[in-house]
């Protein structure tokens, strides 16, 4: 009974409490309310209030929904909310080497006060953006969990409330950090996340949407405790290097606001961590037998600067396999997995330790040397841009195709509301087949990772692109060769056939991966040296602890992201990271400018051309033919797309010159006018009737001139229903009065009616003088 009483009072104290990031809120300043606050600590929710150096707050609360998940935290910014649940097993994987970890982000039509417009009227699959933003949370958590923790573990982050102008995904990044701090689910966190940008040279945190789309940077900086980086992504209109250091450091200084915040929060309402047998091990003997067996034959294949990709992997799988054998021969009850998990960290461990040894890495290079790269462009006539870029073993090959307006890439309504972009007109496609690693695997719709490296390279070339042009811009990108860096190869590549296209870029772009290896002290818990490395391998980037991805042109930074593999990386790396990138980048473009230096001016043949023109008013109708028909067929004829912009202005679009020239001439002889006889204004004319209608009659003039409506207004002084009352038929000749043409529609004015006034005014006065 007393251990229930004591849950009870555990509980009642879990939900009725608050915490500001900086002091206890007080519920008011009166003496005995203050006292009587201070004992009971129960007439408030759970939740914590982060005030940033902006004004702007951010609400982080638990205890009040999803009850029965391991840990549940709601953030709120603005009226957007987001809920974040996680969930871990309490039975291993089996698996030491791989933390299975899912991060689902779910955008919900309801938190928007919207209905889905797919025809179920319900959420389907996971959209282009919650993938990213999953991914975007994923990096933020991993680095954090305990080395070989191997429980299934899923984030769920579902959007309560969206209000147009918070974004939810930062918001989500702090839900989960809440979320797995007050849960008993071992993570050595919190982390904080803020999004940053940039106007006018001031720094802004947390920006709305409106704000942000002014913004020349929109950053995502993730920190943990001690200013240490997690994660970086984000995107800028070609910021200078200087500026960008100026963000990051404001970014990591708010990020501590909301890490001490999720810590108290985390000290008062969390759970115990639960206790984790440790992983299975090989006995210490067993251990040294494999560095034995193959710590020489290890450090031949990692010195043997010959090796490439394929032959530096299949050595060491032979060498894998050789060692198990052995190992198994003396030892037949031994676990394989657990060999294998053996001989990979020590190879790990010694692929690190010769690089700090030789001053060089595995294919003997110094620390900021390239790879060997060469670049070709124009490889296939019949594509409007093309263009091959190889890096080492990184081959990617990038089309470009050019198209009308009309084949814009339509945002679904959610991620239109929160990114405030209805629809794309430069889009990149990323393809990674399995054969680019000599590998065999799935082909067609594209991966989590692939939509994600394609995202990257997409940011990377946008700030490049004219703000306003004519076309609509597919660029695909698609791997031939992978031995790292195949995004940025991408955005290589995806500049050269932009180019190559005449496509009129502010400057071509460049991007590099950069990596990191360390050596950690085991008492402070510190990097006490380390390496950074420029264009990393495959292998530099499995084994090693960073992967820092950086695009731009030689004047600044267009896009950005870090993938940190360590519990955080102080800023000091980060800055020598960012220096050593714009090194390479600056490297880089000197190659590319060998093969095209700028977009090329001469037209190639299949260029599609744009073009406008007016028709009058009065001829719009001859165009555009009833319901459009004359449109219809001049596209299903020549391929030519006709919008129009304003009432007499219309734009053409055509794959080509010729087939521009032919739609010109079918509309010159849909618009084709005879000379009109000139027309007085409030002449007499004889008309003649072509056709009844309800509403009036069609007449002509000249037979060379087009039917004009006689309306039923003006065609007696009395009211008419309809023509026929007044005995008129086809062909019937009638005296009119022309008025000229009204300027909104061009359509002539004639009127039957005033003529039959000036005649009974006149019998009137003959009458009268007689």
């Amino acid at each position: 009974m007393k251990r229930m009483n004591m849950a009870s009072l555990r509980l009642l104290h879990r939900n009725k409490f608050i915490f500001s990031c900086s002091k206890q809120r007080q519920i008011n300043n009166h003496g005995s309310r203050a006292k009587s606050h201070s004992k009971t600590s129960s007439s408030a929710d759970s939740e914590v209030v982060l005030n940033f150096s902006n004004g702007k707050h951010m609400i982080l609360s638990t205890g009040k929904y999803a009850r029965l998940a391991d840990g549940c935290a709601v953030a709120t910014l603005g009226d957007t909310s987001v809920m974040v649940t996680t969930v871990s097993k309490s039975q291993s994987s089996g698996v030491n080497s791989f933390l299975p970890l899912v991060v689902d982000y779910r955008q919900k039509a309801a938190a928007a006060g919207r209905i889905p417009t797919n025809f179920f009227r319900r959420e389907l699959g996971h959209t282009e953006h919650e993938i990213l933003t999953s991914r975007l949370i994923d990096r933020s958590l991993r680095p954090l969990f305990p080395q070989k923790y191997n429980y299934e573990t899923q984030v769920v982050c579902n959007m309560l409330a969206l209000d147009g102008n918070n974004d939810p995904d930062v918001l989500s990044i702090n839900g989960a950090s809440a979320a797995l701090a007050v849960s008993d689910i071992p993570w050595n966190g919190p982390v904080g996340a803020v999004r940053v940008g940039l106007i006018d040279n001031e720094v802004l945190i947390n920006p709305t949407r409106r704000e942000i789309q002014q913004s020349s940077l929109n950053l995502i900086v993730t920190a943990t405790q001690q200013n240490l980086v997690v994660m970086l992504e984000g995107s800028a209109d070609n910021i200078l290097v200087p500026e960008l250091r100026k963000a990051l450091k404001a970014g990591v200084k708010e990020c501590q606001i909301i890490v001490q915040s999720i810590q108290k929060l985390q000290k008062n309402f969390g759970k115990p961590k639960r206790t984790v047998e440790p992983p299975a091990e090989l006995p210490e003997e067993i251990v040294e037998s494999i560095k034995s067996l193959s710590e020489k034959k290890l450090r031949k294949i990692f010195s043997d600067y010959k090796h490439d990709k394929l032959s530096r992997d299949n050595a060491i799988n032979n060498l894998r396999n050789e060692v198990l054998t052995t190992v198994k021969a003396s030892h037949s009850e031994l676990d394989s997995g657990l060999t294998l998990e053996a001989f990979s960290e020590f190879s790990k461990t010694l692929f690190r330790s010769l690089i700090f040894e030789n001053n060089c890495r595995c294919d003997g290079r110094k620390y900021t040397d390239l790879r060997n790269i060469t670049c070709q462009v124009d490889l296939f006539k019949p594509l409007h841009g093309s263009a091959l870029f190889q890096r080492g073993q990184t081959q990617v090959l990038c089309t470009v195709t050019l198209d009308s307006p009309d084949s814009a890439l339509k945002m679904d309504t959610m991620s239109m509301l929160s990114s405030g972009v209805k629809e794309k007109n430069f889009f990149l496609h990323y393809e990674f087949p399995p054969y680019a690693t000599n590998e065999t695997g799935r082909t067609g719709p594209v991966g989590r990772r692939e939509m994600g490296h394609g995202a990257l390279a997409e940011r990377g070339l946008r700030a490049i692109l004219p703000k306003e042009y004519p076309f609509t811009i597919r660029l695909t990108s698609e791997v031939l060769e992978s031995n790292g860096s195949s995004s940025m190869a991408s955005v290589c590549g995806g500049s050269l056939a932009l180019m190559d296209a005449g496509v009129p870029i502010a400057a071509p772009a460049a991007g590099v991966a950069i990596g990191l290896v360390t050596k950690y002290d085991k008492d402070t818990k510190h990097i006490k040296d380390y390496k950074i490395l420029t264009d990393i391998l495959g292998i530099e980037d499995y084994l090693g602890d960073m992967d820092f991805k950086i695009a731009g042109t030689k004047k600044g930074v267009t896009a950005l992201q870090a993938d940190i593999k360590i519990p955080g990386l102080p800023l000091k790396i980060v800055m020598e990271s960012l220096e050593q990138a714009t090194e390479a980048k600056t490297q880089i473009l000197n190659i590319m400018n060998e093969a095209i230096s700028k977009p090329r001016t001469d037209k190639k043949n299949n260029m599609p051309v744009t073009e406008t023109i007016e028709v009058p008013a009065h001829l719009r109708g001859k165009l555009l033919g009833i319901g459009g028909t004359n449109i219809k067929k001049i596209f299903l004829q020549t391929g030519v797309h006709i919008n129009q912009e304003e009432d007499t202005k219309f734009v053409l679009f055509a794959p080509n010159e010729t087939a521009m020239d032919e739609a010109k001439e079918t509309i010159n002889q849909l618009t084709k006018q005879e000379r009109e006889p000139t027309l007085e204004f409030g002449g007499i004319y004889t008309a003649k009737i072509v056709e009844m209608k309800d509403i009036g009659v069609m007449v002509t003039l000249y037979p060379s001139m087009p039917p004009a409506l006689l309306h039923n207004s003006q065609l007696d002084q009395r009211k008419v229903n309809h023509p026929s009352a007044l005995g008129f038929e086809v062909g019937q000749e009638l005296q009119v009065k022309y008025f000229g043409r009204d300027p909104a529609s061009g359509n002539m004015r004639l009127s039957r009616k005033v003529l039959q006034t000036t005649n009974l005014a006149r019998k009137n006065f003959s009458d009268s003088s007689s």
